[in-house]
């Protein structure tokens, strides 16, 4: 169990910041799955071959986060001055958003319902030593 007033605890905790250049995108109109299977392809990989990835990757969410990889690249360039060419990504991840629920008519004067799901993509990027 951890020690000291739980305002001490938060204080801590939220003292030790990442210095590291990301972006993220809130409320993105794609699941989380197929999300996932584009940002699997370009973690660890450094932001030129990644874009390239994206580039020419047929899903959707390759648009999206093509966008988000280059703003990712801007705010370490303008906010950190670090170089691009040295740059990879170091994590990137997406969670789970809100769920529009939507009603499909259906034989027989049923209804179907449509969840069209969102989700929350973040890029973090990293300098190699």
């Amino acid at each position: 169990m951890a020690k000291g007033h739980r305002s001490q605890i938060k204080r801590e905790r939220n003292a030790v910041k990442d210095n590291r250049p990301s972006a993220k995108l809130s409320y993105a109109r794609v699941s989380v799955q197929k999300a996932c299977f584009v940002l699997d392809a370009i973690r660890g990989k450094d932001v030129q071959t990644a874009l390239a990835i994206l580039e020419y990757n047929p899903r959707y969410a390759s648009s999206i986060i093509k966008k988000l990889l280059q703003s990712a690249i801007a705010n370490a360039e303008n906010n950190n001055g670090m170089n691009t060419e040295n740059l990879y990504v170091a994590e990137c991840y997406a969670n789970k958003g809100p769920t529009m629920k939507r009603v499909q008519p259906r034989a027989q004067g049923r209804a179907y319902r449509i969840e069209k799901r969102m989700s929350h993509i973040t890029i973090v990027l990293d300098e190699k030593k």
